[in-house]
């Protein structure tokens, strides 16, 4: 029997160096920087063999959540076009959104819960959050639940 794969959260001083250098290559290959194993390797001071043998083991925590239905929660304020900013960002970025709840709002505040598939996005998850926190009338938002 096979048995599944178990994953950790471990805050990134805490990791070997040689984890660190294969996400930093794994980065750059990704990103179009570099385009070969070997100049990734190079550039970031790991061995080949050290890459090949992490290389698919190793990601960043937002990177790994991009293949995934991740429920966001967000507190906005009752303004006109608050809400269609959010949906604007989340377009721009290829997610799929697969249902929104808004509560009534409640002294100028409403909860607004988003579930969507971020596999088509062009951006990190990390990136998607940090752009629709910069929307004037977002007083916050947090990830519920991944699939």
């Amino acid at each position: 029997m096979e048995q599944q794969p178990k994953y950790y959260i471990v805050e990134a001083s805490l990791l070997p160096e040689v984890f660190l250098k294969v996400a930093q290559a794994n980065r750059c290959l990704q990103s179009g920087e570099i385009r070969t194993v070997g100049e990734a390797t190079q550039k970031v001071g790991l061995s080949r063999s050290a890459y090949y043998k992490y290389k698919d083991g190793i990601k960043p925590l937002f990177e790994a959540a991009t293949q995934s239905i991740i429920t966001f929660s967000l507190m906005v304020s009752d303004r006109a076009g608050v809400l269609s900013g959010i949906l604007s960002v989340f377009a721009r970025s290829g997610a799929n959104i697969l249902t929104i709840n808004q509560s009534i709002p409640v002294n100028g505040q409403a909860a607004v819960t988003i579930a969507a598939r971020t596999g088509g996005m062009d951006r990190s998850v990390e990136q998607l959050m940090a752009e629709i926190m910069a929307i004037s009338g977002v007083a916050r938002m947090e990830i519920l639940a991944r699939e």
